[in-house]
């Protein structure tokens, strides 16, 4: 029984270890809404990209 007490301690300070040593890569606070979330998948279309525009100064 005390071999699982110790193995729990030690795995919980490992876990702790790991986790002070992410920084700032590292978030705990949960899910994000609105500004607070940055990941966004960019909108998938069919459509071919446009064309760049023409320079008005190379039409004269």
């Amino acid at each position: 029984m005390w071999k699982i007490a110790v193995g729990f301690a030690i795995f919980a300070a490992l876990g702790i270890y790991v986790i002070s040593k992410g920084g700032d890569k590292l978030d705990m606070g949960g899910e994000k809404h609105g500004a607070d979330a940055v990941h966004v998948e960019p909108a998938k279309t069919d459509a071919p990209a446009a064309a760049p525009a023409a320079d008005a100064s190379a039409a004269k």
